[in-house]
C-alpha cells in the first residue's frame, strides 16, 4: 500500500515505549478508521491496519477523512495528529501532542524565560546551522551578521553548482512571482519548512511562539527550527527546483523538497534536535514502569519540590 509511510519493524516490547513513539506515519487519499486497538488505513489497494502503540504523530495528508472513532483511539493511545500538506509540507491545524508530559514546554520555558540561557539556545542554535563556527561569546549582534555572511555564501556555492544566476534575495510579500525563479522557490521552500518544523513542534507539546533567535510572532519557535536546515537541504533544493525556471516552480520546489525531507527522515532528526537544543533528558517525562505513558499530575511545593495530587496535604509538613 503506497499511502503509509515505513519505518523498521519493533518488538513487541517496543511497541509501547515512548522513545519508540518518536516516530511520524504518513497517510493520504485515504480513510482513517479503526479495528480494535488498530488504526486502518483505507485507499484503492485496500485497507492496512497499523498498531496504534506505534504511533508518535500521525500525519493527515491530502484526501484524507477521519472517523471519530478512529481520533478517540489516537486519543487513548497518546498519540499526536497534525493535518499536513503533502509529506508534512505544510502545517494546517494539530490535534493533542505527543507527550502526556509537559516536561519538555518547561525546559522550552525555563529556557526562554531567563536573557542568558535564551542567549545560550540561541547560541547552540547557530552552532547546528554552521557547523565549525565558534558561538562563545557571541552577541545577539555577532550571531545575525554570522548569519548574513553564511547565507550570501550559501547562496553564491549553490548558484554556482546549479550555474542558476543569483543577485540577491529578494522577499515580495503578496506577489510571489515579483522575484525571479530561484528567489521564488526560496520563498516556497521557506515556507515548506515552516510546515514540517510546526507539525514537529505541535507534536511534541512545545509552545511555537517561544523563539530564541525570532520573536513576536506566534510561531516565532517554529522559524527557529525551520532555519536549522535551510542551508543544507532548503536552499539547494530551490536551487534544485530553480534550474528548471519559473514555470509551476512553487508546486516543483515543494515536491522536490518533500522528496527529500521523507527520503532523509528529516521528522525524526529534526524532534532529537530540539530536545538536545533545550537540554531535555526525560527527567520530567511521566512514564509507567514498562515505558507507557502515564497520566501523573503532580503539585508545586516550595523549594522546587514536586509533590503527588489528589491528596489533602493542609496538615502535613511535605517538605
Amino acid at each position: 500500500m503506497t499511502t503509509v509511510g515505513r519505518r523498521g519493524a519493533s518488538t513487541p516490547r517496543e511497541l509501547t515505549r515512548v522513545g519508540d513513539r518518536l516516530s511520524f506515519v504518513y497517510l493520504e487519499r485515504c480513510t482513517v478508521h479503526r479495528d480494535s486497538n488498530a488504526i486502518t488505513a483505507e485507499d484503492v489497494d485496500g485497507v492496512t491496519h497499523i498498531p496504534s502503540a506505534t504511533i508518535g504523530t500521525l500525519l493527515l495528508g491530502p484526501g484524507t477523512r477521519v472517523t471519530h472513532q478512529a481520533m478517540a483511539l489516537l486519543g487513548d493511545s497518546g498519540a499526536g495528529v497534525a493535518w499536513v500538506g503533502e509529506h508534512g509540507v505544510r502545517y494546517y491545524a494539530g490535534g493533542r501532542a505527543l507527550t502526556r508530559s509537559s516536561g519538555l514546554i518547561e525546559a522550552q520555558a525555563t529556557a526562554w524565560a531567563n536573557r542568558r540561557t535564551r542567549l545560550d539556545v540561541a547560541r547552540a542554535m547557530y552552532r547546528l546551522r554552521f557547523p565549525g563556527e565558534d558561538t562563545a561569546g557571541c552577541t545577539r549582534q555577532n550571531l545575525l551578521g554570522m548569519e548574513g555572511r553564511r547565507l550570501r555564501e550559501c547562496y553564491r556555492r549553490e548558484s554556482e553548482r546549479t550555474g542558476v544566476p543569483w543577485r540577491r534575495r529578494e522577499y515580495h510579500p503578496g506577489d510571489f512571482s515579483a522575484g525571479d525563479a530561484p528567489n521564488q522557490a526560496v520563498t516556497a521552500a521557506a515556507q515548506c519548512m515552516y510546515g514540517v518544523s510546526h507539525s514537529v513542534v505541535a507534536a511534541l507539546g512545545c509552545s511555537p511562539g517561544l523563539g530564541f533567535v525570532h520573536s513576536g510572532h506566534e510561531r516565532s519557535f517554529v522559524m527557529d527550527v525551520a532555519d536549522f536546515y535551510k542551508t543544507e537541504i532548503a536552499i539547494p533544493t530551490a536551487f534544485d527546483a530553480a534550474v528548471e525556471g519559473t514555470d509551476d516552480i512553487a508546486a516543483r520546489t515543494r515536491r522536490m523538497l518533500r522528496d527529500r525531507i521523507n527520503r532523509t527522515g528529516l521528522l525524526d532528526r529534526c524532534v532529537q534536535d530540539i530536545k538536545d537544543l533545550l537540554g531535555y533528558d526525560g527527567s520530567r517525562h511521566t512514564t509507567q514502569a514498562d515505558g507507557t505513558p502515564s497520566d501523573r499530575v503532580t503539585l508545586q511545593s516550595d523549594r522546587d519540590v514536586l509533590v503527588e495530587g489528589g491528596r489533602n496535604y493542609g496538615d502535613e509538613i511535605i517538605w
